[in-house]
């Protein structure tokens, strides 16, 4: 996990969990770069953002499957 504030997201299209029941009680993601994955929570778009290697979230994913 990296905190790397220096990206623009501010074009990017997140995408909310399917689990979200349309509800904002879920994070959101987006794959805008190929070697990390931006991860924000659903209630502050604004707010802070989470970055993940694209490996260690594939390996997250996996895990919930």
């Amino acid at each position: 996990m990296k905190n790397t504030p220096d990206y623009d997201l501010s074009t990017t299209i997140w995408i909310k969990s399917s689990y979200s029941a349309g509800g904002n009680n879920c994070l959101e993601v987006t794959t805008a770069h190929r070697t990390l994955v931006p991860v924000r929570d659903s209630k502050a778009p604004h707010g802070p953002k989470l970055f993940f290697s694209s490996a260690a979230w594939a390996a997250f994913t996996s895990s919930l499957r």
